[in-house]
């Protein structure tokens, strides 16, 4: 059986034929490229280009693999679009990197601050409830707005032939002030938020949401997350997922639910639950030495000249240093705490060289994400049987890898997937598709 996979990322919009005995088998991916201008703190795109990209890949999948039987969804979670009653757009689509909630709400407190204070939910700025009530309070919501949804819930609504939105849970605990044990929106919390529950999207009871104009069954999107584990592992539940790009990710799953300070925990697609802990940097943070790199070879030659291939030809060179300076990689912050700040650490006349600094960065990326993973099994999660690694940063970087495998004392297996969430989003659809 053949299901397509649609992702709707940020910066792509990605799609795959996924054959349940091969795997995938086609894929096509577009730029997004829908972004909107605004205020310097807004991070907004167009939500009819994103539909109008995402279905001519849809179409042309279709005309090259007509025997396809499903289409799965998934997308960037966190996000929302307002809808009016009929199902048309009437808002931009407000993204995960949205920064009204860093905004200050009073002298001492960010918006989002400010409702995870007054709820007892942990939010942060792009959550769906955050942007949400920070429009209802500064009166940006339209006013022919009937309800809202990810971008990924409104692309599957209107391909099933819909003109209301249902989502998986796993989307709306994307949004904050979800009750994830009670399967709810939390309605105490949303109210000392100052949010009604009449544009509350509803929850989807079957994942199957109708056949539309194409002819195929459509089922409900899911969170990139969930799908990008999904799409990773192939499936499987047992494993612990590394993935680090521009950001950088860990996820486990567990059938029961598990509450921990350094973990989100997020409900599974079909049940149980996925913890995950987010670096916001990640990835970014060897690129933020590279370019120190970079800058300092211009500032001495006069010539920009991309540092990867030293970086890469000094690692292989070279056996790991013992004497590594410790490298704290928050440099963008964590979401609990924006404010914060990276560091080096334990510096002196013998380890200040470059390839001391980047195994001091790669055991940074690896040690912010092993110290979430600890919260985990200090509250009885079982040790997975294998850790699967996905992302460029690991996938073109193979010392890092084995930082990433002595940190967390398991065996690393690359992702034989590319496109996780996409095909995860296809696994989905095929797992349902009987």
């Amino acid at each position: 059986m053949k299901t397509l996979g649609l992702d709707i990322g940020t910066t792509t919009i990605s799609a795959v034929v996924y054959q349940t005995t091969g795997g995938v088998i086609a894929s096509r991916t577009v730029k997004n490229g829908t972004f909107l201008l605004g205020e310097p703190w807004e991070k907004m795109q167009d939500p009819a280009l994103i539909y109008d990209r995402a279905l001519e890949s849809v179409k042309a999948l279709l005309q090259e693999h007509p025997d396809i039987a499903a289409i799965g969804l998934t997308g960037q979670m966190h996000g929302i679009v307002y809808l009016d009653k009929d199902g048309n757009t009437v808002s931009p689509l407000y993204i995960w990197q949205d920064g009204r909630g860093d905004l200050p709400y009073n002298d001492s407190e960010s918006w989002a601050q400010h409702l995870s204070r007054m709820t007892g939910y942990a939010l942060a700025t792009g959550y769906g409830m955050v942007t949400h009530a920070y429009n209802l309070h500064h009166k940006l919501v339209p006013e022919s707005a009937a309800t809202f949804c990810t971008i990924h819930d409104y692309v599957a609504m209107k391909l099933a032939g819909r003109t209301t939105p249902l989502i998986d849970p796993t989307d709306a605990a994307s949004f904050g002030l979800y009750d994830g044990p009670k399967g709810c929106f939390d309605r105490e919390a949303l109210k000392k938020a100052g949010i009604g529950e009449e544009m509350i999207p509803p929850i989807m009871e079957t994942p199957c949401l109708g056949t539309g104009a194409l002819g195929v069954p459509v089922y409900a999107g899911i969170g990139d997350n969930q799908a990008s584990f999904l799409g990773a592992t192939g499936g499987r539940t047992d494993v612990l997922l590394v993935n680090v790009g521009t950001g950088s990710q860990i996820s486990v799953y567990s059938p029961t639910y598990l509450q921990t300070e350094t973990l989100e925990t997020r409900p599974f697609p079909d049940g149980g639950w996925l913890l995950v802990g987010a670096s916001l940097c990640g990835g970014r943070s060897y690129a933020l030495l590279e370019n120190f790199f970079q800058e300092t070879v211009k500032m001495v030659t006069g010539e920009a000249v991309s540092a990867y291939d030293g970086m890469a030809r000094l690692l292989d060179q070279q056996p790991a240093p013992e004497d590594i300076p410790t490298i704290n990689t928050t440099f963008q912050g964590t979401r609990k705490d924006p404010s914060r700040k990276g560091s080096i650490e334990h510096l002196d006349i013998h380890n200040f060289t470059p390839v001391h600094l980047i195994h001091g960065f790669m055991h940074g990326m690896a040690d912010e994400l092993f110290a979430m993973y600890r919260g985990y099994l200090t509250k009885g999660g079982l040790s997975p049987a294998a850790m699967i690694g996905s992302g460029n940063g690991l996938r073109k970087n193979s010392h890092l890898c084995q930082i990433f495998e002595t940190t967390f004392g398991c065996p690393l297996l690359l992702s034989q997937n590319n496109e996780e969430a996409a095909c995860g989003a296809a696994i989905y659809a095929a797992k349902h598709q009987k």
